[in-house]
């Protein structure tokens, strides 16, 4: 499957600060800086709303984009970080890194465990310890997902990076020991303490009757009158 390239328009700019940065907001763009080891850093406004539009793929935040500038030059990039506001959500600020679709680059890609562990039948617990795996590759080899077959975990087993093959094109940059799953032995519920054994109190059983007794004699008085 081919990678995902999307498009993405951007203005240049040449003043930055808050007060630069709040008037761009005013015309409905964000400021945005594009960087990395080919080029100087290049500082441009862009629409956000085409930002979520461009990486709106299935490789999302992978997503090789052109970004063309002012209508003229144009980069290869990838979309690295971005600055939401905390409260409306809305995206402040971005930085994009350029790449060559020629040189490897490292990325984030997404860990997907597929299949039920077997020891998870038999009453374990499916832990999932890496959400990402970083990765080098070149921009067309980047896979939308690393999926990780854990059918055959039982309880007490983890599954490793060692354990996993990567796609091709791609090399895990992490240690092979990296645990990515693993079935926990589940807890022992405690059981609820028994109610201790009363002891039976003599006369206790038919404690009734025996008020009714103790009535007996005012009512055989009542009835000398």
């Amino acid at each position: 499957m081919a990678h995902d390239v999307s498009t993405l328009a951007a203005q240049k700019r040449d003043k930055s600060g808050k007060g630069p940065a709040r008037q761009l907001r005013m015309k409905g763009l964000i400021p945005a800086v594009c960087y990395g080891p080919y080029d100087k850093p290049l500082h441009v406004a862009i629409d956000p709303e085409a930002i979520k539009k461009a990486i709106a793929t299935p490789h999302k935040f992978n997503t090789v984009i052109k970004l063309t500038v002012d209508g003229g030059e144009t980069r290869t990039v990838l979309f690295k970080d971005f600055e939401k506001d905390p409260v409306g959500g809305e995206i402040l600020h971005a930085d994009f890194l350029e790449v060559r679709m020629d040189k490897d680059v490292v990325v984030n890609v997404p860990v997907i465990l597929i299949g039920k562990p077997v020891g998870v039948t038999e009453g374990g617990i499916l832990q999932q310890v890496a959400r990402t795996l970083p990765v080098l590759c070149k921009p067309s080899d980047i896979p939308e997902k690393i999926e990780v077959d854990v059918s055959n975990l039982a309880i007490a087993e983890s599954l490793h990076i060692k354990d996993v093959k990567a796609p091709a094109g791609v090399q895990f940059k992490i240690k092979g020991d990296q645990t990515i799953a693993v079935v926990n032995v589940p807890e022992k519920e405690e059981e609820a303490p028994k109610p201790a054994a009363v002891a039976a109190v003599p006369g206790a059983e038919g404690a009734p009757a025996a008020a009714g007794a103790a009535r007996a004699p005012a009512a055989d008085k009542g009835a000398k009158k």
